[in-house]
């Protein structure tokens, strides 16, 4: 129940950084530079989130260090991630699943994937103390 816990914090902290820095990215940032340069001027802001977001969940909720608890933390985190993002976004921006993948950028939507993947394994490496 605890890495339940842990994970659904653990995406609530990222997910509600990535809502902020989502709206300022579309807002002011993608008129001035364009999409694909505002997604990867998103990406480090939001590596640090994750970051700090892994480790205040793994401090708080007292998470053992041992590597399948934490890895678990992050798939839990991951799905539900992934779950708000292919229905709450999609919804909120009108998309369906097949406008969303065509309009990803590849050179951006790559770095998105390595994120999501960043986002499952973070657990794991702030374990370590």
């Amino acid at each position: 129940m605890k890495i339940l816990q842990a994970g659904g914090l653990y995406f609530a902290l990222v997910f509600g950084a990535g809502f902020v820095l989502g709206t300022l990215r579309v807002l002011w940032l993608v008129p001035n530079v364009g999409t694909r340069m505002a997604e990867l001027m998103e990406a480090p802001v939001m590596f640090v989130a994750t970051v700090l977001a892994a480790r205040w969940v793994a401090r708080r909720l007292a998470i053992p260090p041992a590597a399948a608890i934490r890895l678990a933390v992050g798939c839990v985190g991951l799905g539900i991630l992934l779950v708000a993002e292919f229905t709450v976004v999609l919804w909120m921006r009108g998309l369906t699943m097949s406008e969303y993948l065509a309009g990803r950028d590849p050179v951006a939507g790559t770095v998105y994937i390595l994120m999501l993947v960043v986002f499952a394994v973070m657990p794991l490496f702030v374990a370590r103390s």
